[in-house]
């Protein structure tokens, strides 16, 4: 068992994690079970559910969690997620998406309906006590926010207060006309540990430094971090001619040129709210110093595209993708052990780093 790592409630004295948990083969997978498989993880949306009585299996977090998974629409059009292993002898079920009214095993044939429920099994007349409970699949929380899909493992904490305190903050944008826009969707794959990604995007403090073109449509002075309780808010405001929300009168930020809301959701999701629609990151872990990002573009209004802090995205992704792996080369020096916060533009870095310390040692 590694040392705890003890992160300071106040931030004007706190201290970052330690250079060994970006480091360290045994804290990676101890963050494996103890903070990826107790959160929510992002399914996409429900674009391939649409039809009733249709399947779609998915290997969630692959190489890392690789958790098989089966989404399903019952008759009824409810969408339900569950294990894609079977009860019988563990053999895979759904090779692939498709339409079905049961999901029968290839091996031995044991069948169940869309919810999961055990049906029926070829040879087993004799079998006594059978079927039980355990026969049936397992069935996972699932929740479905706008079309957009979540799936919690074991999870320990409730997502829908984290989404509704999001929708509660942006709630006037058109949340139903979201719209999967391929063309500005990405995956990149990078060097580095997961959470020194998360470390960089939780603080507007690199803006100036890093992102030129960004900053020259922000004010950088009054860019400002929230802390809830699993997730936080940084809000990006306009220069004065720059693009921004329309904001109404009845939203606490009324009267305010906001350029973009940005949500991360503990620990590797985060949505990017721009008067175009939202981008959706979701970070990956891999390996200790590997990590796959996956963007996710929805678009409601194709004419504010590329303008503003919503803008050239591709090239903000690249500045800081350079920046987090020139870090993991650093906190892999012997003489490097760790830092202080900055108490006016880390708070969102000292609120993942209390989690990460919560999680891995409650």
């Amino acid at each position: 068992m590694s040392p705890k790592f003890n992160i300071h409630k106040d931030i004007s004295k706190a201290e970052t994690l330690p250079s060994s948990f970006y480091k360290s083969q045994d804290i990676f997978d101890q963050v494996r079970e103890n903070i990826f498989l107790k959160s929510w993880q992002w399914l996409g949306d429900n674009s391939s559910l649409k039809l009733t009585n249709s399947i779609q299996p998915l290997t969630l977090l692959d190489g890392f969690l690789t958790e098989p998974i089966l989404l399903t629409r019952d008759k009824e059009g409810s969408i339900n997620c569950m294990t894609n292993v079977c009860t019988h002898r563990g053999h895979i079920l759904a090779l692939g998406p498709g339409k079905s009214k049961n999901i029968t095993c290839a091996y031995h044939g044991r069948s169940f309906d869309l919810n999961g429920n055990f049906k029926s099994m070829p040879e087993f007349k004799e079998a006594k006590d059978f079927p039980r409970e355990c026969d049936n699949l397992h069935r996972f929380p699932l929740i479905n926010w706008h079309g957009l899909l979540f799936v919690g493992l074991n999870p320990s904490f409730d997502l829908n207060d984290v989404l509704n305190q999001i929708e509660d903050r942006i709630g006037f944008l058109p949340l139903n006309k979201l719209s999967l826009q391929e063309t500005l969707s990405k995956n990149y794959e990078i060097d580095a540990h997961w959470a020194l990604y998360c470390d960089n995007y939780l603080e507007g403090f690199h803006i100036p430094f890093i992102h030129k073109d960004l900053n020259a449509t922000l004010d950088y002075k009054k860019y400002d971090v929230e802390i809830l309780k699993y997730s936080n808010l940084q809000i990006g405001y306009a220069e004065e001619n720059d693009i921004c929300f329309d904001i109404p009168h009845n939203s606490v930020d009324f009267g305010e040129k906001i350029a973009a809301y940005y949500f991360w959701i503990f620990p590797n999701i985060m949505f990017n709210f721009y008067p175009w629609g939202i981008s959706i990151n979701i970070i990956k872990p891999v390996a200790v110093k590997k990590t796959k990002i996956d963007f996710i573009s929805f678009v409601w209004d194709e004419d504010k595209l590329n303008k503003g802090a919503g803008g050239d995205l591709d090239k903000v992704e690249l500045e800081d993708e350079e920046i987090v792996q020139r870090v993991q080369k650093g906190v892999g020096s012997r003489f490097y052990k760790n830092g202080r916060f900055s108490p006016k533009m880390e708070k969102g870095v000292h609120h993942f780093h209390s989690l990460i310390s919560k999680f891995l040692f409650k």
